[in-house]
């Protein structure tokens, strides 16, 4: 709704907003209990979702058995409830794992579900050419929602659950959210269903699709199919990578078609005469589109390197890449052992990263999109002194130190040769603590990270000058 490039259409869906929690507090008491946080809330003038505190295992079972009946009364979808320990002190003492904490837990509701009928398989390909089963079903109304496809993940999944076209399956919303086949209905299977058998051609280019061995995906072996190369441009122009608004897959099926794109360079050659003489294109968007691709051009190397589509190498691999490497240069010339001792990257990633840049079709494609003005490089990246009481170490920054701000602190650390991290963990070398610091002061605390006040880091990095 925030993204509607229409505005009425904003106007028209009222938004809510429901808080659930409190991170920091200045100038007050901090709260010692979650509960007490809600409270806080409710009587500043928020709104809050309706809490109770528990004593007993009975107690939230009691109350989780109370939504689940009264789940449908509420003014938004839940898939669940979630218990949390209410001590705050607690919580920083339990800590959190890299996806989620350790002090609270999801308790869903049992999916809802409806039976319906496979009306058809079809197969999707991906950017890395992956062939997936999708099975179109007849459509079901499920808590609300319309399902008429659902996925079926991959060879192995489909041979396990053998649905066949002409089923009747048992389906459900994983989460509320996602749908997914739980089973095939077998006592009403009709009489001469066959087996589906995933195709070792690609559907779409017709090139060979074969399943490498120790992988459940057949894979399309043509670089240049339509499927892929579409994915590709989708992949490239999101909102995480090069954010190109506009560039949404109603073009991008027009583009493709028209033979106008063959590869994410030539979204650089695109010119306003040649995209207003699309259906349903016109000049006014079509200058706006040109002005968010000539934007493009200036993205982050950290979000070039996600655009690229390298396999296995999300947003947050594309960072450590980034912080690591001056340039895209540096980056295609190192070797796997260089790369692995990149924070975070194994020898899947790092083998998958040499795989793409050992490509002269890539090649060809980065020194393209550098031609067209891509940038290609760490804006501002420090050179790194020699070693320094910083080198080598995991650092948190929280809170903020007079006369700087928090890009100025990290390529300070970066300049001493820290790796700046977000998240504190039992991994993390120094919490670097400022005023005003939050939560990550005192789970630091809690797990014995040695905590470095401004005036030290000051006195430090002056005197590493």
């Amino acid at each position: 709704t925030i993204r509607m490039l229409d505005p009425k259409i904003t106007a028209r869906r009222p938004l809510d907003l429901l808080l659930w929690g409190l991170t920091s507090l200045s100038g007050a008491p901090a709260p010692g209990r979650h509960s007490d946080c809600l409270d806080l809330l409710a009587d500043l003038g928020f709104r809050v979702n309706p809490t109770r505190r528990c004593a007993t295992l009975e107690d939230i079972d009691a109350y989780y058995r109370e939504w689940q009946e009264k789940r449908d009364t509420l003014p938004f979808e839940a898939d669940g409830c979630v218990v949390k320990v209410d001590e705050l002190p607690l919580q920083v003492q339990a800590g959190a794992t890299s996806r989620a904490p350790r002090w609270a837990v999801a308790y869903k509701f049992p999916p809802r579900q409806a039976t319906t009928t496979v009306r058809d398989i079809e197969i999707n390909v991906t950017r890395s050419g992956a062939l997936t089963p999708v099975a179109i079903l007849e459509p079901v109304d499920i808590g609300g929602a319309t399902i008429s496809r659902c996925t079926l993940h991959n060879e192995d999944e489909l041979e396990r659950k053998d649905v066949r076209i002409g089923d009747r399956v048992l389906v459900e919303r994983g989460g509320d959210v996602i749908p997914k086949i739980v089973k095939v209905i077998l006592e009403a299977r009709p009489p001469g269903t066959e087996t589906f058998r995933m195709p070792r051609v690609c559907p779409v280019c017709g090139a060979a699709a074969p399943r490498p061995e120790g992988e459940v995906y057949a894979r399309c072996v043509n670089a240049s199919c339509p499927a892929r190369l579409k994915e590709s441009i989708r992949h490239f122009a999101q909102r995480e990578a090069m954010n190109i608004e506009g560039l949404g897959e109603a073009l991008v099926q027009k583009l493709v078609d028209h033979a106008l794109v063959k590869d994410i360079a030539d979204i650089y050659g695109l010119d306003t005469s040649t995209l207003a003489g699309l259906e349903r294109m016109g000049k006014k968007s079509a200058d706006n589109l040109i002005r968010e691709i000539e934007k493009s051009k200036s993205t982050p190397f950290e979000r070039v390197i996600h655009a690229l589509g390298i396999r296995f190498v999300g947003e947050r691999t594309a960072e450590l890449l980034a912080e690591a490497f001056t340039d895209i240069d540096a980056l295609m010339r190192a070797s796997r052992e260089e790369l692995e001792r990149v924070f975070e990257v194994g020898p899947k990633v790092a083998d998958a990263i040499r795989q793409f840049f050992d490509q002269e079709q890539n090649r060809a494609l980065i020194a393209r999109l550098g031609a067209a003005g891509v940038n290609m490089q760490t804006a501002g990246r420090p050179a790194v002194t020699a070693e320094g009481p910083f080198t080598g170490k995991s650092v948190v920054v929280t809170g903020t130190i007079e006369g700087l701000s928090r890009d100025e602190i990290r390529t300070i650390l970066r300049r001493q040769g820290a790796r700046v991290v977000e998240s504190v963990s039992k991994k993390t070398d120094i919490v670097l603590c400022g005023q005003d610091a939050g939560s990550k002061l005192l789970k630091a605390r809690a797990l014995g990270v040695r905590v470095m006040e401004a005036e030290e880091f000051l006195a430090l990095a002056a005197d590493s000058k």
